[in-house]
C-alpha cells in the first residue's frame, strides 16, 4: 500500500474509535503510533512518539496555558465572578429578559479572566441558574443562556483554545488573542439581542428585576475592578508589545491573586482548590495535545495534507465554497468531538489549504474557534449543555438542547458577519503589527 492509503485507514480508524467512546487522546495516540509503526518501523515510531511529550511540554509558548487557566480558577474561588454577576444584574436586570442578558455579559466578563468555556458554564450554572429560576425563567431558556454564555470564553482573551490554535498552526498567539476581543463582544451582543427578541414575543418567559436604586448600581461597579485590570493588562500588554502572552498571563494571575488577598476572599482552601483545578484541566489539555500530535506526525508522513490540498485546488472551485465546506465539516465534527480535539485533528490538513487559498491565518483562527463554540452547544455532544445538566440534573438535557438553538443561529449569523466584514477580526492585530 501507498503511504496515503495508510493515512486514510488511520483517519477512518480514529473516527470509529471516537464513535465508540474512546477518549480522543488515547484514540489519536494509539492510531498515530500504529500508523508510524506501519510506515517507518517500530524503533522509529517509538522514537517519534516518545519524543513528543517532552519536546512539546518544554515549548515556551505552552506555558501560557496553565497561567490563563489559573486566572479563571482564582477568580472563581476568590468570589470575583460573583461580584461581576451582581454588577451586571443590578445594571441590566430591569430589561425584558434582563437577568438573562446580565448572565451573558457577566459570562463575557468572566471569559476575560478565564480560558475555558466549560469552566465558565459550570461556574454560572451555580451562580446564575438559581437566580434565573427564582425569577420564573423557563428552565429550558435559563439553562440555554448559561450554556451559551459559557462559550464566550473560547473567543474573548485569554482563551486556551486560541493558544492551542496558535501553537498548532504557528500563528502569532498575541495576534490571535487580540483578534478575539471584538468578535467576542459582538457574540455577546447577539446573544443579548436573541434574548430580547424572545422576550419581545413572549414576555412570560421570565420576570424582570425591579426596585434596584441608582446608588445600588453605582455601588456594584467596584466589583468588576479586577476583571477590568486583567483585560487592560492582557490587551494592553500584547497590543503595545511590552509583554508576551505568557507574561501577561502571569501578570493577570498575580493581579487576581493580589486583589483577592486585599478583599480577604482568598482562603487557604480556595487557593489550594485553584491550584488543583488548574492542574487537572492543564493535564487534560496537554494529554490531548500529546495524543493528537502523534497522530498529526503520522498524517504528515502519510502525505495526507499535501494530497488533500492538491485535490481541492485541482477542483478549481471558489475559495469561499471551500470555506463553507470547512464550516459545514466543523458543524458536523462539533456534534461528536470536543473543541480542542476537533481543531488538533483538522488543522494539519485544513489550515495549509486555507492559507493557500488566500485566507488570513488569524482571521481563519477566529472562524474556526467560533465553530468550536457552535459545537459546544449542538447535540449529541454539546459539552456546555452536558456541564449545565450535570450541575442541575433537575433540568433534562433534551430541554437544554431545545433551548440553545436560537443561540446557535446567533453564532452562525456571527460567522457570516465575520466572513462579510473580515476587518472586524483583523483590525486590532493589524494595529498591533503597525505599532
Amino acid at each position: 500500500m501507498l503511504p496515503i492509503h495508510y493515512g486514510l485507514i488511520g483517519m477512518a480508524a480514529l473516527g470509529i474509535l471516537i464513535a465508540l467512546g474512546v477518549r480522543i487522546f488515547i484514540a489519536a495516540g494509539v492510531v498515530g503510533f500504529c500508523g508510524l509503526w506501519a510506515l517507518l518501523g517500530f524503533s522509529k515510531a517509538v522514537g517519534i512518539a516518545g519524543h513528543i511529550p517532552y519536546s512539546d511540554t518544554t515549548n515556551y509558548a505552552l506555558s501560557v496555558l496553565p497561567l490563563f487557566i489559573l486566572i479563571g480558577h482564582l477568580a472563581h474561588h476568590a468570589g470575583i465572578v460573583q461580584g461581576a454577576y451582581r454588577c451586571a444584574r443590578a445594571w441590566l436586570g430591569w430589561l425584558p429578559g434582563g437577568l438573562g442578558i446580565a448572565t451573558v455579559f457577566a459570562a463575557a466578563g468572566f471569559a476575560a479572566v478565564s480560558g475555558a468555556s466549560t469552566a465558565t458554564a459550570a461556574v454560572f450554572s451555580r451562580i446564575a441558574l438559581p437566580e434565573l429560576l427564582r425569577y420564573k425563567y423557563h428552565p429550558s431558556l435559563a439553562a440555554a443562556v448559561v450554556a451559551a454564555g459559557g462559550t464566550l470564553a473560547s473567543l474573548i482573551p485569554p482563551s486556551t483554545i486560541m493558544v492551542v490554535y496558535g501553537i498548532i498552526t504557528e500563528t502569532s498567539i498575541g495576534g490571535l488573542l487580540l483578534a478575539g476581543f471584538i468578535p467576542g463582544i459582538i457574540s455577546a451582543a447577539l446573544y443579548a439581542a436573541t434574548i430580547l427578541i424572545r422576550f419581545y414575543f413572549n414576555p412570560s418567559l421570565g420576570e424582570p428585576i425591579v426596585g434596584v436604586s441608582w446608588s445600588e448600581r453605582w455601588g456594584t461597579l467596584h466589583e468588576v475592578t479586577p476583571i477590568v485590570m486583567v483585560i487592560g493588562v492582557v490587551l494592553g500588554g500584547m497590543y503595545t508589545g511590552w509583554a508576551t502572552p505568557t507574561e501577561v498571563g502571569a501578570l493577570g494571575a498575580f493581579i487576581i491573586f493580589v486583589m483577592a488577598l486585599l478583599r480577604r476572599t482568598l482562603t487557604g482552601k480556595a487557593w489550594l482548590h485553584s491550584l488543583i483545578d488548574t492542574a487537572k484541566l492543564g493535564v487534560m489539555i496537554f494529554s490531548i495535545i500529546w495524543g493528537v500530535l502523534v497522530f498529526v506526525r503520522f498524517l504528515a508522513f502519510a502525505g495526507i495534507s499535501s494530497a488533500f490540498q492538491s485535490w481541492i485546488l485541482a477542483l478549481g472551485v471558489s475559495p469561499y465554497m471551500v470555506l463553507f465546506s470547512v464550516i459545514l465539516l466543523y458543524i458536523v465534527l462539533g456534534m461528536f468531538m470536543d473543541g480542542i480535539g476537533m481543531l488538533l485533528l483538522t488543522l494539519p490538513v485544513v489550515f495549509p489549504l486555507m492559507v493557500k487559498l488566500g485566507f488570513d491565518p488569524i482571521w481563519f483562527g477566529i472562524i474556526a474557534v467560533k465553530m468550536v463554540e457552535v459545537g459546544l452547544l449542538t447535540p449529541p455532544v454539546g459539552l456546555n449543555c452536558y456541564v449545565v445538566a450535570g450541575v442541575r440534573p433537575d433540568i433534562p438535557l433534551q430541554q437544554i438542547f431545545r433551548g440553545v438553538w436560537p443561540f446557535v443561529v446567533a453564532d452562525l449569523i456571527c460567522v457570516l458577519i465575520f466572513i462579510l466584514f473580515p476587518e472586524i477580526v483583523t483590525f486590532l492585530p493589524n494595529l498591533m503589527m503597525a505599532n
